[in-house]
């Protein structure tokens, strides 16, 4: 009788997978620009909206009220904003920009643009920009009576 050799099984060995890292959950908030003529008001609240976290206006930053509304005054609010939302550790944020809207301007004030730029040249990683400005779906009745303002 012939003995043939005997194949060993090699047994993989199984070495278990390394843990998973555990990251800490991406802290977002939500920075609500309202730009009109006049002013520019940031506000940066949680992902509910519930939470207020920092805000500002260009009124606080300047002493001329003429000046409220200008990019300048909107960049110095929005500097405080993010520094007030990298203090508290957040580092990612989604923009909403709203206008006056209804039967007002439609298009947001000159701020608007200034504050969006501010925010990605500080370092914060922004997420998505969108516009809320309210749109009338039937037409308004605009104020000032039937025969209009009268001066």
């Amino acid at each position: 009788m012939v003995e043939q050799p005997v194949e060993e099984k090699k047994v993989e060995e199984r070495t278990e997978a390394p843990p998973p890292v555990k990251r800490e959950p991406r802290r977002t908030a939500v920075v609500h620009v309202y730009s009109s003529k006049n002013d520019t008001i940031i506000t940066a609240t949680d992902i509910s909206g519930a939470e207020t976290l920092a805000w500002a206006s260009g009124g606080m930053m300047v002493k001329s009220d003429r000046e409220e509304g200008r990019p300048y005054a909107a960049m110095q609010a929005a500097t405080s904003v993010v520094t007030n939302l990298k203090n508290k550790g957040i580092f990612y944020v989604h923009v909403r920009i709203r206008a006056p809207g209804g039967v007002g301007s439609k298009s947001p004030g000159p701020g608007a643009q200034a504050v969006v730029r501010t925010i990605a040249r500080s370092g914060v990683r922004i997420g998505k920009i969108e516009d809320v400005t309210p749109l009338p779906t039937d037409s308004m009745k605009r104020k000032g009576g039937r025969r209009g303002r009268r001066v």
